[in-house]
């Protein structure tokens, strides 16, 4: 909460606690203003928003948009006398907020003078998180692993068969066991702490006629015309897992556009139950309200709307709204800040995000201008919160928490930090629209979820397409239980997910090393080959380049099929960068602009 001062009125320190109130914060004297007395007896209306009512219950009303006629005479004007206290609205206060806090933290937060000022260090946030591997044990994804390892990346893999990974990746490998074609298999906490994705799941293809244990044939590339599906149908691998997989990552990577918390949007609200908290609690008299304006936003729209009239009487000075403490604490980690999107007055406020459901706990602050008469959107970094208890510093804090928030809270104050003076501060009425708060990924966005696909995936049943030319695979894709028709169908579930991606289209892959120069395309029309260990790097490489983003690719070596490619150990070829690659990619390509209308068979 934002503690202006500790001074109660004598009716309470005299009838209640028999206290001595302190002096106001860092040596501030009292303002020489107060509230017009007529602003006692005229409260804000409806100034807690009740978590069981309906959004219709508590609709702003047209008449009731500007504060009472009795709060506005002129100029509100303060005097050096001390105003009468509302002790009812004090408790109603806090049994708003989940009920009063212990009897000894309640004695403690009122005689509690405050702690000197501490030196105002922002808290540094870890943002790189684990990088989740899926299909860990094929031949991209074990390189994948491997050289997330060798970067000192954390990694966290995905697998059915523990005793394999642990064998092939060694016995400390982060893992998690479950199957992405059994949506119960993967637990939610698999997910806590993953951040970016690379699946390189794929549903297994063999010849016929048999193959070694470990896939000899297959791995080296060997033409087999008589291929057949292994175990799980490419509907329940390419298509089902991918959107269970998709599912179970989705609020753990992050969406593209971010995460609404509060606020309007497509003609759905997302409501949370705000009250007001002044500092009544402090014994000042200022008092605000939180209300929906249903005309007073941007194009005519709903917007919420915080309002009220600030006086420093009584050695107050803020108004605030806050959250009642989430039912379920929001994990906010996938992302990098929060967004509200504002009317300014001209004002500066703070934005106050606390990771604990105590009352009177430390906050994570941060302050923020605005433009008077301007909807804008201010960002308001996680990097950038400074950890604060009773308006000062606190050095020794904890990290903020992004996984674990539990309550908000908005404020206009006299006071900034560690007994420093807000510079817009003014007495008097303010208000202040928010049609939305939302979680964002800062720019530039990269990709949280790389997808590695096929090549020649739209091409079955693609009018004038000479197949004997073709890939068994794209000839053979209904014999083959129509794996690249899956394969697609499930690329389109994650272009369609709203998390950020790139899907890479490998040709046919290699176990020849990684290192020939490269050849990408769009639209799905090449052939040849490619290393796994290439596509593995390359997958890496995707993370963290924004010309990747939301890109779909194919990509081949200029190697012809029919010539291996070897690299001398002792003069290994130069490590790519992919950027250069990457650069060259359009948005919107994937190769269906040439299919025909009619839906392709299933």
């Amino acid at each position: 909460m934002e503690c202006a001062s500790v001074n109660l009125p004598s009716s309470l320190s005299s009838s209640v606690l028999n206290l001595q109130g302190s002096a106001s914060p860092a040596g501030a004297k009292p303002s020489s203003k107060s509230l017009h007395p007529q602003f006692l007896a005229s409260p804000l209306p409806n100034p807690f928003l009740q978590l069981n009512q309906r959004p219709q219950s508590f609709l702003y009303q047209p008449n009731s948009v500007s504060l009472s006629s009795r709060l506005y005479r002129g100029l509100i004007s303060a005097e050096a006398r001390k105003q009468s206290w509302d002790f009812g609205r004090f408790f109603k206060t806090l049994y708003f907020f989940n009920g009063p806090p212990s009897p000894a933290k309640f004695i403690e937060f009122l005689i509690g003078k405050l702690s000197s000022p501490s030196p105002s260090t922002p808290v540094k946030m870890e943002t790189s998180g684990i990088v989740l591997v899926a299909g860990a044990t094929g031949g991209v994804g074990r390189r994948v692993v491997d050289i997330l390892r060798k970067k000192g990346l954390p990694v966290r893999v995905l697998v059915r068969n523990e005793e394999k990974a642990r064998k092939m990746l060694g016995p400390d490998i982060d893992l998690v066991v479950g199957d992405i074609t059994k949506e119960s298999t993967l637990v939610p906490e698999y997910f806590k702490g993953v951040r970016r994705v690379i699946n390189a799941v794929s549903v297994i293809v063999g010849p016929k006629e048999g193959d070694t244990s470990e896939r000899a044939k297959y791995s080296q590339g060997i033409k087999f015309f008589e291929p057949e599906i292994k175990g799980d149908s490419p509907e329940k691998v390419e298509y089902i897992g991918m959107k269970n997989l998709i599912n179970a990552v989705k609020g753990s990577v992050g969406l593209r556009n971010g995460k609404l918390i509060f606020g309007f949007e497509d003609n759905n609200y997302k409501e949370l139950a705000w009250g007001a908290l002044d500092d009544v609690v402090m014994g000042g008299v200022s008092e605000s309200t939180f209300q929906i304006d249903p005309n007073g936003g941007e194009n005519g729209v709903r917007t919420g709307l915080f309002r009220g009239v600030v006086s420093t009487a009584n050695n107050g000075g803020f108004s605030s709204i806050r959250t009642k403490n989430f039912s379920v604490p929001e994990d906010l980690s996938a992302y990098d800040g929060l967004e509200l999107r504002v009317k300014g007055d001209g004002h500066r406020y703070k934005f106050i995000i606390r990771t604990s459901s105590d009352w009177d706990a430390l906050g994570y602050t941060i302050a923020f201008d605005t433009a008077e008469g301007q909807w804008q959107s201010v960002r308001l970094p996680f990097s950038s919160l400074r950890p604060v208890f009773r308006a000062r510093t606190v050095s020794d804090a904890p990290p903020f928490d992004p996984t674990n928030v539990v309550s908000f809270q908005l404020i206009f104050s006299k006071f900034e930090y560690d007994g420093q003076l807000n510079p817009t501060f003014v007495e008097g009425a303010f208000q202040l629209p928010i049609s939305s708060i939302r979680a964002y990924i800062k720019d530039p966005v990269t990709p949280r979820f790389v997808h590695v696909s096929s090549a020649g995936v739209t091409r079955p049943d693609r009018p004038g397409l000479d197949l004997s030319k073709q890939p068994p695979a794209v000839r053979l894709n209904k014999e083959l239980d129509f794996i690249l028709t899956f394969k697609l169908k499930g690329e389109d579930l994650i272009r369609e997910s709203g998390i950020p991606y790139a899907i890479v289209r490998p040709c046919a892959l290699t176990e020849e090393p990684a290192g020939a120069d490269l050849i990408f395309d769009q639209g799905d029309n090449i052939t040849g080959k490619i290393s796994r260990d290439e596509i593995a790097r390359l997958c890496i490489a995707a993370l963290d380049s924004p010309y990747a983003l939301d890109k779909t690719f194919e990509v081949k070596s200029v190697i012809p099929f029919s010539e291996p490619f070897t690299v001398d150990p002792d003069n290994p070829p130069p490590e790519k960068d992919y950027d250069i690659y990457f650069k060259n990619l359009k948005d919107g390509i994937t190769g269906k602009e040439i299919l025909e209308q009619s839906p392709l068979p299933v």
